[in-house]
């Protein structure tokens, strides 16, 4: 059974070190978000990724925040009214369906959330299947090393390992870069 995030911490998902270690706006900006973009943020969480993204894509974008957590969902909804985004919208899932259509999105992000998957080749497969044709993924990950925040090193996965169930999902164009000391992120493209 794969290590879940849980909910009660959910305090923890936005901080000042995790401002300064992985600074929302500025990671999507690495990964290539841009203006006009469908995004689906997978494991959404408190919309920490969420609502820079809306801001990135713009009002011609939108952003749909996906979780398993109604409570998260709860959250995200609290800030998107505070902040008044009106590009963003939430989605209940379960981690087998995304309840997303075909080819809806343009650009994918699951941050932190692939360690947490029990079927990561389905998970992924789901990934796929709601990207439009040379629609791209981001995977965000720990680096698989001991630190004092995040989850067991254990539970960590291998940039290796990621970029080859990226390749066994058939996405192409595989590349991995560094956010930080503490993550890395996996791109590739259907």
């Amino acid at each position: 059974m794969a290590h879940k995030f849980d909910v009660k911490k959910k305090h923890k998902l936005d901080t000042a070190e995790r401002r300064r270690i992985i600074p929302p706006r500025e990671t999507l900006m690495k990964l290539g978000l841009s203006e006009g973009d469908i995004m689906a943020d997978i494991g959404c969480g408190i919309g920490y990724f969420t609502i820079p993204a809306a801001e990135i894509v713009g009002p011609e974008g939108q952003v749909f925040a996906i979780d398993i957590s109604s409570e998260m969902l709860e959250e995200v909804e609290k800030s998107l009214a505070e902040k008044d985004v009106s590009n963003v919208k939430t989605t209940s899932t379960d981690e087998d369906t995304l309840n997303l259509k075909d080819e809806t999105v343009t650009f994918a992000l699951m941050s932190n959330v692939l360690h947490e998957v029990n079927e990561t080749a389905k998970s992924l497969g789901e990934v796929s299947r709601i990207l439009l044709d040379n629609g791209r993924i981001a995977v965000i990950e720990w680096q698989k090393v001991e630190s004092h925040i995040g989850p067991p090193v254990s539970h960590r996965l291998d940039k290796e390992y990621v970029e080859q169930l990226l390749q066994n999902a058939g996405f192409k164009n595989i590349l991995t870069t560094d956010i930080g000391d503490h993550f890395y992120a996996v791109l590739g493209q259907k």
